[in-house]
């Protein structure tokens, strides 16, 4: 009886080579597996970053993160039409992400009773799904004229913002 409890409290090493085989299958055994996996991974001609075209990715690497763009002054502002067809048309003409249609006067009548500026605020620095029109190809007055132009379209009666009067010269000041 006790050799019966005796055997029942042994692993399953009974001999000292089942120690040594078990001790090398797990120490050595994994190491040439992962030296293998290694080869496996690293073996394939792979190209460099930017191999195909050298010069293009290293200009797409080290391209400035601003840039500054000179653009005439004195350049006659665009009508508000205009500036609708160039960067309000393609949501507003179909309505995406819940832009009102253009023309539509139901879905433009709340908007139009907050008013032209709140409007003109909306559209320059964003609202909901539509990104900041401000600061882009077009002039803040140019984007107020595009909004004057698709709020009339729906119902509004704003008038078109014109630049402010140029300040007087000097001379005249001193008079």
């Amino acid at each position: 009886m006790s050799d019966h409890a005796h055997d029942s409290h042994t692993g399953p090493i009974k001999t000292p080579a089942q120690l040594l085989w078990t001790s090398f299958f797990s120490f050595v055994v994994p190491v040439f597996i992962i030296i293998g996996l290694v080869y496996f991974v690293t073996r394939g001609e792979k190209p460099a970053a930017g191999a195909v075209d050298q010069e293009l990715a290293t200009a797409v690497r080290i391209q400035k993160v601003g840039s500054v763009e000179l653009r005439d002054a004195n350049r006659p502002l665009q009508a508000g039409d205009a500036v609708y067809k160039a960067q309000c048309a393609a949501c507003h003409d179909a309505g995406l992400a819940g832009a009102p249609k253009f023309g539509d006067a139901g879905a433009w009548a709340a908007r139009v009773a907050t008013g032209y500026e709140a409007l003109l605020n909306s559209a320059l620095k964003g609202k909901g799904a539509m990104g900041a029109q401000g600061g882009g190809a077009f002039s803040d007055i140019e984007i107020g004229r595009a909004v004057v132009h698709l709020a009339n379209a729906g119902g509004g009666k704003f008038d078109v913002p014109n630049p402010p009067a140029a300040a007087a010269p000097a001379e005249e000041a001193a008079k």
